[in-house]
């Protein structure tokens, strides 16, 4: 589990917000097949980033940034 690296309650609660915030927006452009693959890879990037974002919003950002940037299948 990506998140499994979190122990403070309030660091998993904003990974999770931001992870859902920011697959809501990446999901559509998500080749059909390859959804479960790249929701994985978008949690691990939101668990890299989130002590460097200052909120959830902030966390969402960077990780679809980041997520773009890294991004070889669609």
């Amino acid at each position: 589990m990506p998140f499994s690296s979190l122990k403070d309650p309030v660091d998993l609660a904003r990974a999770r917000a931001a992870l859902e915030a920011a697959w809501d927006e990446i999901r559509s452009t998500i080749p059909e097949g390859y959804e479960e693959w790249e929701h994985i890879r978008l949690a691990r990037i939101v668990a890299s980033l989130v002590h460097l974002a200052e909120d959830e919003d902030d966390l969402a950002w960077r990780a679809k940034e980041r997520f773009r940037q890294t991004n070889f299948i669609g």
